[in-house]
């Protein structure tokens, strides 16, 4: 779906199939299109350079400004759970480095994704398009609104912890669209839920236990 700049003769290629084949095969996850993105995505080019040495371990890195990039397995595990495919409209909340949106921009049609942080909105642009991500649109702004203008979705993906989920996503995700999110209180542990709507209502999954930064508001 999108065209990455840096190809799969990299020297970090070994590294990335050394991740997605331990890291994400081997915990069960078994979407084949989900796992060649992860194999095509250079996660190194998502974070700091001081930490490209570690990206392809198992384990979240900061970013910059109190947030982090995830780790490989939860990103592919979240993916897999949305079921992307070709035509669809997937909506982000919580840009951080890109990285989430970049994986989902090889699996969709459309990506539009908000981030909270101007600094790293404007980073993650900027990286978008050096990469030549032309199916991701991003913006600055609170997420708990979602991008009404854009909506209905066919995935929504929320990348930060959240107390409740934001009726605005709710309302903005399409008919049999899936939308997955961490729910609980900052610094614990939190459950990763999963909604799909049925007849126009939400049905709740929980998928699993997760660790992640808190959602922010303006």
């Amino acid at each position: 779906m999108a065209a990455c700049v840096e190809q799969q003769s990299d020297k970090f290629e070994a590294a990335r199939n050394r991740m997605v084949k331990i890291q994400i095969q081997n915990r069960g996850v078994t979407n084949s299109a989900v796992l060649d993105a992860m194999r095509k995505v250079p996660r190194h080019l998502f974070v700091p350079d001081e930490y490209q040495s570690e990206a392809y371990n198992d384990y979240p890195l900061p970013i910059g400004y109190g947030q982090t990039i995830s780790q490989p397995f939860i990103v592919a595990y979240m993916t897999e759970a949305v079921r992307p495919s070709g035509n669809m409209k997937a909506l982000e909340i919580g840009t951080g480095s890109g990285y989430q949106a970049a994986v989902l921009a090889e699996l969709v049609k459309e990506v539009y994704t908000i981030e909270i942080v101007p600094e790293l909105a404007a980073e993650s642009a900027g990286r978008f398009k050096k990469m030549k991500y032309e199916n991701i649109s991003g913006k600055y702004g609170d997420g708990y609104q979602g991008w009404p203008e854009h909506a209905p979705f066919d995935i929504i993906v929320v990348t930060a912890a959240a107390d409740q989920i934001p009726q605005p996503l709710i309302d903005q995700l399409a008919e049999n669209g899936r939308l997955v999110i961490p729910v609980g209180p900052p610094a614990a542990i939190q459950e990763l839920i999963l909604i799909t709507k049925k007849n126009g209502k939400p049905v709740e999954r929980r998928l699993t236990y997760v660790r992640f930064v808190p959602f922010k508001r303006l």
